[in-house]
């Protein structure tokens, strides 16, 4: 039979010994290493039973620990920042940084609505001017593209096709008292009164009221100007009796379409978030209970795969049967608990839960306070 190599309760440096070494120039993990190792050996039952592990082995799964513990607690403030992190820039760390929330990434899901609204948004506007003929209703804003070295399809966005405003088609508020403004005052009984130039300022409802009655007066006795945009063929109405340029508003549908706004280099999902492993000095007390407490889990499981190798031991006139497939389902059931607590604890201070805690302790607060009697001042 083989020669099992036998715990002698005398673990060597740990420096070096890791397989990694993510951890080994740190001075508090090299000078819990070899006390994790004799206390896992102790739980395990040393010097009871013999222990078929070296310090190498315990040494490998305390750095697994540590590095398990130090990737819950990442993906958990990945998972809780990611909407924050989304955009931003993949060179900085953010191991035991203060992630500070903020609208930015909202404010980029929200563009695309801004593009199609026309307030805003990351797809640019462009203008273009189509010469208006006169007698001629229709006209293909395609070809007017093609004819423009335009590439890629277009999309109209706005089309400035309107009468001249009717303010501006029967007098300015801000000239001075001339025939035309005279006429006007006389129509509402106000004759030797100006506007804002002279001793009394017209009313500004007299300014909406007039020009509601020339839009109204157009909408109803003449032919309103408009248009129909149908698969960029565009026809105006009325139909024009003179040539003019009429301008429009369009947006190339390919950028609209492209999926990539972002430059590289910038954070687009949970696998180039840049979190690094934790530094082991930088753990509080819970946190290396739970990394001891997953050592000896993940020792148990190291030591019932080698005895389950083994299976048995012979002695003199008989044999001593090997518990390893009992330390491997020990060794499971302890690591699911011991991730599942981990799992809760972040769970409980997430962001969310921590705002519902204020809450409730708010209303317990005012709740109490309400009981307390009121003062009676005499004064």
């Amino acid at each position: 039979m083989a020669n099992i190599p036998i715990w002698d309760d005398n673990p060597g440096p740990i420096n070096g010994a890791t397989p990694f070494g993510y951890y080994d120039t740190d001075i508090e993990f090299q000078g819990d290493g070899p006390k994790v190792a004799k206390w896992c050996c102790k739980r395990i039952g040393y010097p009871i039973v013999d222990i078929e592990l070296q310090s190498g082995s315990f040494y490998a799964v305390f750095e697994e620990a540590v590095t398990e513990y130090s990737a819950q607690v990442n993906q958990f403030n990945i998972r809780e920042n990611m909407l924050n992190f989304q955009g931003a820039s993949t060179a900085s760390s953010f191991t035991g940084r203060e992630i500070s929330d903020n609208m930015g990434r909202l404010i980029t899901l929200a563009e695309s609505y801004g593009t199609e609204a026309g307030s805003g948004g990351d797809v640019t506007w462009y203008s273009g001017s189509l010469n208006v003929t006169s007698s001629l209703q229709d006209y293909n804003l395609d070809q007017w593209a093609t004819n423009n070295n335009i590439t890629g399809s277009i999309e109209i966005k706005r089309i400035f096709h309107s009468r001249t405003p009717a303010v501006v088609r029967y007098w300015d508020p801000y000239a001075g008292q001339g025939l035309g403004t005279d006429q006007m005052l006389g129509e509402f009984g106000w004759q030797g009164m100006g506007v804002g130039v002279n001793y009394l300022l017209t009313p500004v409802y007299a300014d909406m009221l007039r020009v509601q009655e020339i839009e109204f007066s157009d909408m109803v006795r003449k032919s309103p100007y408009s248009f129909e945009l149908i698969n960029n063929r565009l026809r105006l109405f009325p139909v024009p009796t003179t040539n003019y340029k009429m301008s429009f508003q369009y947006i190339i549908k390919s950028q609209r379409a492209n999926p990539l706004k972002s430059a590289p280099g910038v954070i687009s999902d949970i696998s180039n978030v840049p979190y690094e492993r934790m530094t082991y000095s930088y753990i509080n007390t819970p946190g290396r209970q739970w990394i001891k407490k997953y050592t000896l889990a993940l020792s148990k499981e190291l030591l019932g795969a080698v005895r389950s190798k083994y299976g048995s031991i012979p002695i003199p006139n008989a044999e001593v049967t090997l518990e390893g497939d009992a330390l491997r389902q020990e060794a499971t059931t302890e690591k699911e608990a011991l991730l599942t607590e981990l799992k809760e604890t972040l769970e409980a201070v997430s962001r969310k839960n921590q705002l519902e805690m204020k809450k409730e302790e708010a209303e317990y607060m005012q709740e109490i306070l309400y009981r307390v009697p009121y003062p009676i001042y005499v004064k």
